[in-house]
């Protein structure tokens, strides 16, 4: 069935009333309180205690809870409710993001907040609330102590059903300590963190030197302290943000240059700029790659961990600078950032822009007052006790009198009445009579009556002092302030540099004449006796000028360029091409190479099991050969023409042969040397030998007795010396029982394939030879860790006869190198070629030694003086 619509009748009780108002007005209105909301109760922080409301509300709140530092950690989400519910009427996810902030250690430089689980980091998000816990760090009680003494204003919360402190007492400069940041209608504030024992010991000397200048107050706080370290390039920003409110500088990572691997370079950063993240450098890095912007980076690795802290591994590509990779870095990623300094902050409910000293004078003129209040209210407790104590023990005197008035009277209030008009008492004094335990009225209760009388006197004597001087008052709080930097105050993290930054790894891009790539530079290529490798651009890398450490012996160095290849040769007659550019460097101080980062040599090399490194050569074109001795006296010469495959044999051993020593020739008169372990030494011209090709054997060079074998090949000028050491058969390890060291010339040339002549004597139990060494002098001995033994050798030294016996060994000798000065580097960087050199013989212990089953790098030069 359907329904009519009634008619509609019209309302004759409203009545309509509409205001006209300007909208210009309106919106000005509504605006301008908006705007102080957000100004006053939302984004910038009191210049006092430093905080934020909602920061101020969180630590309260977390403070009524009793999450104090000793007790258990509770759910986040109950923190945020509480304060959301009772005095921050805004949204969870606001008062979640800020409590996460007062919890991290690289946002803030003394956390206010312990935070137990996910909190986050500088890429990623924290957890949600319902799976983090949280309490009050340690600082943060010395920023609520002192609430219930009265030391701050309190005011009603929202809805005026609660009250809460406007600021927080603040035993410490927290607004400086951890900065702030925040962004409010028309102005915003971000204030840099800083070191809280600077900061004290500046509080501490504007307290007592109201007058004193800005640049005294620097001497305190020369700059921020962040809390991921790194630096801080240029001070002059820092200083005109301490003088007017406002500034810049520049943060910069901290990189070092590392060999990240035996043959490749990298940038290791520890430390980014603040609230500058890895993965945020590492997005922007590849990019710049892609963008064909950033050269010589080949890979990014991100190794940080809980432990160690910050690692990120910059691989280069051989070939490029590191310092002017680095400095590409800095020009176009994060790994530099500029921080602008805006000190703005709330002072008696007005934002204001503060320098320095005036941030400072706030917060210790408040702490004055605290201090003074805290006091005030402290002097009202211990008088209000010393009245209750002084009217007990007027009760305590005539007790049995009192008992009599209390039980004869009808109620409390007539019993407190007469108490009062018979022993002349307060009420509040009555009161606390009638309140009075039996047990109370003992002997000892009278005693500890009077005893706590005489310390409340004296208290309050010396409370009342506090506040009668203003200085004693002053030393109060100085004192507090120096306690609680002795208890939280860590060292400086954030290093300070002048300028664009000189004392740093790398200058300014703009202004740096660094070449991106190596140039094709001339250098040498190092050889130690314990198997370390490197390269130095040093004129006289073997010089002992300069005071040099005593260091692992160059057994062997070849002349080529940065950019070039020289040769590695082994025992087993294998000849390596490797790449210069590979190696470490060794910086040249003028005086002698430092060693930068040492490499084995077996990780250029593929050595197969008992092959050893003998030598390394230049592999120049002009060069007369290589020449090369093996354990049964064969003698090769090799022309330059064999290096022309990155590995290959240059000589073909018979049986289990090995080749015991290689030289690289310089003028091809070179003497060429055998030693035997009968104790033979033969020597003969090196142009008696007839050069042959890779694949030849070679041609007799010494004659050996039945069961002998060589020990030792190389060559040397007339003015070098011989070096034998002798053992017993039953000698461990080859121990040298003997040595003797005799001049060169003592030993007469004979001709290739004979037997030469004796060069050491045996005593009573030696049979053998277990060393034996002959080349240029001054020289340098060294045991098997690459220890410096005994003093230079030198032809001073070299007393002994031809077939003279050896005297007592300083010590078990594994390697001797010559350090007679090379030929300088040529002029021309392209060129490889050298004058005439004195040539470096390696021994059949060259290439082993301690480099370590781990492969890790080993100085070239470590030790004691020798």
């Amino acid at each position: 069935m359907a329904r009519t619509k009634k008619p509609e009748m019209p309302d004759e009780d409203i009545v309509e009333n509409i205001i006209d108002i300007d909208v210009e007005d309106e919106m000005r209105a509504a605006f301008l309180e908006y705007s102080y909301s957000v100004i006053y109760s939302r984004a910038l922080p009191d210049a006092r205690d430093g905080l934020k409301p909602v920061q101020r509300r969180i630590l309260f709140s977390m403070d009524e809870l009793g999450l104090t530092p000793n007790k258990n950690h509770v759910k986040s989400s109950r923190v945020v409710g509480e304060v959301m519910g009772k005095y921050h009427p805004h949204g969870d996810s606001a008062i979640y993001d800020t409590l996460v902030r007062m919890a991290q250690d690289f946002t803030m430089r003394l956390p206010l907040i312990d935070g137990h689980g996910n909190f986050g980091s500088l890429d990623q998000g924290p957890a949600a609330s319902r799976y983090t816990e949280a309490r009050l760090a340690p600082a943060s009680l010395t920023l609520v102590a002192g609430l219930d003494e009265n030391t701050v204003d309190f005011v009603p919360n929202y809805d005026d059903s609660l009250q809460q402190p406007s600021v927080l007492p603040a035993a410490f400069p927290n607004l400086l300590v951890n900065g702030a940041s925040g962004i409010a209608v028309g102005m915003a504030t971000n204030m840099a963190p800083h070191n809280l024992g600077e900061v004290v010991q500046a509080a501490v000397h504007l307290i007592k030197n109201p007058d004193c200048s800005l640049d005294d107050l620097m001497r305190f706080v020369p700059g921020p302290d962040l809390p991921m370290g790194g630096r801080i390039i240029g001070l002059d920003g820092i200083r005109d943000a301490y003088l007017t409110g406002r500034g810049t500088f520049r943060t910069r990572a901290t990189a070092t240059i590392e060999n990240v691997t035996p043959r490749r370079k990298g940038i290791v950063v520890t430390e980014l700029p603040y609230l500058v993240g890895p993965e945020k450098v590492i997005d922007k890095m590849k990019d710049l790659v892609g963008q064909k912007k950033l050269q010589g980076v080949s890979d990014v690795k991100d190794l940080s961990d809980r432990h160690h802290g910050l690692r990120l591994v910059i691989e280069l590509k051989n070939g490029f600078n590191p310092e002017a990779v680095l400095e590409q870095l800095y020009k176009l990623t994060p790994m530099e950032e500029s921080f602008g300094i805006n000190n703005v902050a709330l002072v008696d409910g007005q934002p204001r822009t503060l320098g320095l000293k005036e941030l400072l004078r706030v917060y210790t003129d408040f702490r004055i007052d605290v201090v003074r209040r805290r006091t005030t209210h402290r002097l009202g407790k211990k008088e209000d006790r010393l009245h209750l104590v002084d009217g007990l023990l007027i009760a305590i005197l005539d007790i049995d009198e009192v008992i009599q008035i209390i039980r004869s009277s009808d109620d409390s209030a007539t019993a407190r009445a007469r108490l009062m008009q018979v022993f002349d008492l307060s009420e509040a004094q009555a009161t606390y009579i009638l309140d009075l335990q039996l047990r109370r009225l003992t002997k000892f209760s009278r005693l500890e009556l009077e005893k706590e009388a005489d310390e409340l006197r004296a208290e309050i004597e010396k409370l009342r002092a506090i506040l009668a001087d203003v200085k004693l008052l002053h030393k109060v709080v100085c004192d507090e302030l120096l306690a609680v930097a002795k208890e939280f105050g860590t060292p400086r993290r954030t290093v300070l540099l002048e300028g664009n930054g000189a004392q740093a790894v790398a200058k300014s891009a703009s202004k740096s004449s660094m070449p991106l790539e190596i140039p094709d530079d001339p250098c040498w290529v190092l050889l130690s006796s314990t198997g370390l490798i490197a390269r130095t651009t040093s004129a006289d890398p073997l010089s002992t000028d300069g005071g040099r450490r005593k260091h692992d012996v160059v057994l062997a160095a070849a002349r080529t360029s940065a950019r070039g290849e020289f040769g590695v040769v082994t025992s087993a007659g294998r000849l390596f091409r490797v790449s210069a550019l590979e190696l470490p460097h060794l910086v040249d101080t003028h005086e002698a190479p430092v060693l930068d980062g040492g490499a084995p040599v077996a990780a250029f090399v593929d050595l197969a099991p008992g092959e050893k490194v003998l030598t390394v050569t230049s592999l120049r074109a002009d060069s007369p050969g290589l020449a090369l001795g093996t354990a049964a006296g064969v003698v090769k010469r090799v022309t330059t023409e064999y290096a022309n495959k990155p590995i290959m044999e240059v000589i073909t051993l018979k049986g289990d042969d090995a080749v015991v020593g290689a030289v690289e020739l310089q003028t091809g008169t070179e003497e060429l040397t055998f030693v035997t372990n009968e104790a033979q030494l033969l020597h003969f011209n090196a142009a008696n030998v007839r050069p042959q090709g890779r694949t030849g054997g070679g041609v007799a060079g010494i004659k050996l007795g039945a069961g002998a074998r060589a020990i030792f090949f190389g060559s040397v000028s007339r003015d070098g010396i011989v070096v034998t050491g002798a053992g017993h058969p039953s000698s461990p390890n080859g121990e040298i029982t003997s040595l003797k060291v005799a001049p060169f010339t003592e030993f007469p040339a004979k001709g290739r394939a004979t037997a030469g002549v004796r060069a050491h004597r045996f005593l009573r139990g030696e049979n053998h030879l277990t060393f034996a060494w002959v080349g240029s002098a001054p020289a340098r001995a060294a045991d098997a860790s690459g220890k410096a033994i005994g003093k230079l050798l030198t032809l001073d030294d070299a007393d002994g006869k031809r077939d003279g016996s050896g005297d007592t060994a300083p010590g078990q000798i594994a390697a001797i190198g010559t350090t007679a000065p090379y030929a300088s580097v040529a002029a021309d960087a392209s060129s490889a070629e050298v004058a005439e050199q004195t040539p470096v013989t390696a021994g059949d212990d060259a290439g082993d030694g301690a480099i370590g089953d781990d492969g890790n790098r080993l100085s070239l030069f470590d030790g004691d003086d020798a």
